[in-house]
């Protein structure tokens, strides 16, 4: 997996490319936030366009960045979640606990309201 970072205004978006197996994508995950982290919330939104698959570790993975987020008085919103990731989550029903939006600039567009 790997991650590209980048700023829309004020909330960071990781794109994520490949597959998403949690183990060190997981820390390359934590690196990327504790990168962007600084005094105020956290908000970020995790582009998934790119990822073909994500097991179970890659999904507890998600929850850990959620939940950093969470701590700083931030969220994180998930962007274009394709059916695969999409499947995994609703069977785990974690796709009440994320925010789901088509594309990164929605999920962006979130913050602001």
């Amino acid at each position: 997996m790997q991650i590209r970072s980048s700023t829309h205004d004020g909330v960071v978006v990781l794109s994520l490319d490949g597959d998403v197996l949690g183990g060190p994508d997981g820390s390359a995950l934590h690196d990327a936030l504790a990168a962007v982290r600084g005094d105020a919330p956290l908000q970020v939104v995790v582009d998934l366009e790119g990822v073909r698959f994500m097991n179970s570790s890659g999904l507890g993975m998600l929850v850990g960045a959620l939940t950093t987020a969470r701590n700083t008085g931030g969220d994180l919103r998930l962007a274009a979640v394709g059916d695969r990731v999409r499947a995994i989550l609703e069977v785990t029903q974690l796709d009440g606990v994320f925010q789901s939006f088509a594309s990164a600039d929605e999920a962006v567009a979130s913050f602001e309201g």
